[in-house]
């Protein structure tokens, strides 16, 4: 090759390194977020949830926190039980605040605790949803609160048994609460209102989440997690592509997010779980996502408040919506989305790259059903992808074979031609022409590779079905780096060292570093003897740049090595290019 193509190479490789290294750094070594000053905020137009009459009140974690069997144990309960989710509804203040997601574990070990979504108040943290009514300034009816006590209609709450919870107000009005939940993560709330009394009312029903702190962990550019919504058909999330709609917990502080939207849905989203609320899609519907700094711990709120209606004597008004808490499964989520919720898919962030990067996880999952292991489904895919790139692949193994039977004439050239370097590139240009040959054809793999690789990092990063899915041996989760270390040969000397970025490299990225190093002896070797050095040290730095990657990603770029020197050794064989005579 050219110095040209080289240079192109080594600018894509560079950049490549750069990308992936920069995120490796900033999620690992980015300092903590600092603790925010006390802000005041601009309040939205009316009454929020928690501060209008009958609304209950903002949320606390105590100063000394509770366990969380503790704060279950001190207020009375309906118990939840479904074949995916165990918890309690707290009957003070009808508040969904106990929510275990049983399919999933905190490790890979299954004795390990399961997820724990939601938590009631007095917990370190706490995280819950909520349901009420609120009412016209200057009114004075006696509404339910955080403090009412409702009474069940059951002691538990199923996919076939529905619960209502009551109260009375004392001046004619009933309220209920009726949950019903499916056999996965959805609860369809209807809030009803029944006037036996002479006077007409006027109530707005809401419905909120709320959340006290940021979860833990560390950020990263290419990962969404905090407030998410989809308002008008308008995704609102924090990735760095959605300026000016940027939409993060810390621009929540700065200001709350103010709309009214027909249909849609908003809430919070971590890696892998999703609370979300979702109103009636044919209503409009004033909705906000807002901060509250004003006990010693932030506080945030995703609500919706429905049109206010107005109750005549002796009728009744009822309001149904829906409330998403559990795990962003992707297909889980494509059906609800085919039930009416616009762009719920989305609450999963699968990047700038959408188009390419869900149907390479469909791909997967379907490789899956029929493996039964998502290890080997990624090698399926890897052939898969080679054989649809194979022309172009091909057509670039041949340039690439040709430009190594070239190299004996092209090092005479420049020792011909090495002062003169117009003289020089003149002549290797009309090498190439008398030839047939196209230094840039062997720069397709890479320019091929690169957004797949891309695209399958990403799904293997926020992809809750890739979480602890094992492949074999020592790789029990391809979403996690190889655990195991040079340092003691993989685990056959008894001894664990340091966790230090420089001594865990794994078997994996080794045998990835080998493939790339077998590739590229099969390249056309760079006549530059700097060049040739920088080519040289390639596959090590590769190598410790990916030991921190999902071993999935690593396992893939293994197998797509070993594949293509498979089929450029094939090439290079059969090729009956000979070298040209200068």
């Amino acid at each position: 090759m050219d110095d040209q193509t080289r240079n192109v190479i080594i600018a894509l490789v560079l950049s490549f390194a750069i990308l992936f290294g920069f995120q490796f750094l900033q999620s690992r070594f980015a300092p903590p977020p600092k603790p925010q000053e006390q802000q005041q905020q601009q309040k939205a137009q009316g009454a929020a949830p928690g501060k209008g009459a009958g609304a209950p009140s903002a949320p606390t974690a105590a100063a000394a926190p509770l366990p969380r069997t503790a704060a279950l144990a001190e207020t009375p309960r309906v118990k939840i039980e479904t074949p995916r989710v165990a918890g309690s509804i707290n009957l003070i203040g009808a508040r969904l605040d106990d929510l275990i997601l049983r399919d999933y574990h905190e490790t890979t070990d299954k004795d390990s605790p399961e997820i724990q979504l939601l938590s009631p108040n007095g917990t370190e943290q706490p995280y819950f949803a909520d349901f009420g009514w609120a009412q016209p300034a200057g009114a004075s009816v006696k509404l339910p609160d955080d403090k009412t006590q409702w009474t069940p209609s059951a002691q538990e709450l199923t996919p076939q048994q529905p619960v209502d919870l009551t109260w009375e107000n004392g001046q004619g009005l009933r309220f209920i609460v009726h949950f019903a939940i499916d056999d996965n993560y959805m609860f369809t709330v209807t809030q009803t209102v029944e006037n036996s009394s002479d006077q007409p009312v006027s109530l707005a029903a809401f419905s909120r989440i709320a959340r006290v702190g940021e979860p833990p962990g560390p950020t990263t550019y290419l990962l969404h997690e905090g407030p998410i919504a989809v308002l008008n058909g308008v995704l609102h999330d924090g990735g760095w592509w959605a300026s000016p709609d940027r939409f993060n917990y810390a621009d929540v502080k700065k200001a709350p997010l103010l709309d009214t939207s027909t249909g849609g849905w908003l809430g919070f989203t971590d890696k892998y779980w999703l609370t979300a609320l979702i109103p009636p899609q044919q209503d409009t519907v004033n909705t906000a996502v807002r901060f509250n700094g004003e006990g010693h711990r932030d506080v945030f709120q995703a609500d919706y408040t429905a049109p206010e209606q107005s109750i005549a004597p002796h009728a009744k008004s009822s309001t149904e919506g829906r409330l998403f808490a559990g795990a962003k499964e992707v297909h889980l989520l494509d059906s609800y989305e085919r039930q009416g919720i616009p762009r719920f898919d989305r609450a999963i962030d699968f990047g700038l790259f959408y188009w390419i990067t869900k149907p390479i996880f469909l791909t997967l999952d379907f490789f899956y059903n029929q493996i039964g292991n998502f290890g080997i489904a990624i090698m399926a895919l890897t052939v898969l992808i080679k054989a649809l790139f194979f022309p172009l692949a091909n057509k670039s193994y041949r340039a690439m074979a040709k430009m190594k039977a070239l190299q004996p004439e092209m090092q005479k050239l420049r020792e011909r031609f090495g002062e003169d370097k117009a003289r020089l590139n003149q002549e290797t240009m009309a090498l190439y022409k008398r030839v047939g040959a196209n230094p840039m054809a062997g720069c397709l793999p890479i320019f091929i590779q690169i957004p797949v690789f891309f695209s399958l990092y990403k799904v293997l990063y926020v992809t809750i079905e890739m979480r602890h899915a094992p492949f074999f041996g020592w790789i029990h989760d391809l979403s996690a780096p190889d655990p195991t270390t040079f340092v003691n040969l993989f685990g056959l000397i008894p001894f664990t060292p340091p966790h230090i970025t420089f001594l865990m490299v794994g078997a994996w990225p080794i045998m990835m570093g080998i493939t790339q190093f077998l590739q590229q002896r099969l390249n056309p070797q760079a006549m530059d003897p700097v060049q040739a050095k920088m080519f040289m040290v390639l596959p090590v730095v590769f190598t410790y740049m990916l030991s921190q990657f999902a071993a999935g990603l690593v396992i893939y770029w293994t197998w797509n090595n070993l594949l293509s020197i498979a089929q450029q050794w094939l090439i290079m064989r059969r090729s009956a290019a000979a070298p040209a005579t200068a």
